[in-house]
């Protein structure tokens, strides 16, 4: 069986593709984060594996759970989804859409996990640095976590900064051991 990421691929770059051409990027945004809310939800993905339900009445299900919040294109988007057998994979369409997104804006994703509430000073100072050293636009998700001890931890992509105490002293620990 193929990963849920080279099945998403084609759906997320073809929806990019449509989105780009009409200048609707934000909104088919929220269209695929609706989607992917919805068929999160337990009794939805139960009838996503229901294998006697018709793939018309699962596009059904979805579009009257989301009515008058999807655009005719996203509609039909959901319809070739479930024609196809690929509901199970809107997480993974969105995640992958929001990556094409974020290039061709030029932003990228920054999940900052700080051991003490930073103020909106501090935060302005860490994004303005991110900044300069991306050349890119960050979109900055800021969380407390208190076995850091002390400093940031910063999930750029798929690079990782850490300034944590916790890092360094298990850099100081293994270098004793060492």
């Amino acid at each position: 069986m193929a990963e849920p990421s080279t099945i998403a691929r084609p759906y997320a770059e073809a929806a990019f593709r449509l989105a780009d051409a009409q200048g609707k990027l934000a909104d088919w945004s929220v269209a695929l984060a609706n989607l992917s809310a919805v068929a999160a939800d337990e009794r939805v993905r139960a009838a996503i594996g229901d294998p006697n339900l018709p793939a018309a009445k699962l596009a059904g299900l979805i579009l009257a759970i989301l009515a008058g919040k999807l655009s005719g294109e996203s509609e039909n988007f959901v319809r070739v989804l479930a024609e196809n057998g690929r509901l199970e994979v809107l997480a993974e369409i969105r995640a992958q859409y929001e990556i094409l997104k974020n290039n061709r804006e030029g932003v990228v994703e920054a999940e900052i996990s700080t051991a003490f509430e930073m103020d909106p000073a501090q935060l302005a100072d860490l994004v303005a640095r991110l900044e300069k050293k991306t050349g890119r636009k960050v979109r900055a998700r800021v969380s407390v976590d208190k076995s850091l001890i002390g400093g940031v931890k910063i999930a750029l992509g798929d690079k990782v900064i850490d300034g944590s105490a916790r890092a360094q002293l298990g850099a100081l620990e293994t270098a004793l051991k060492a």
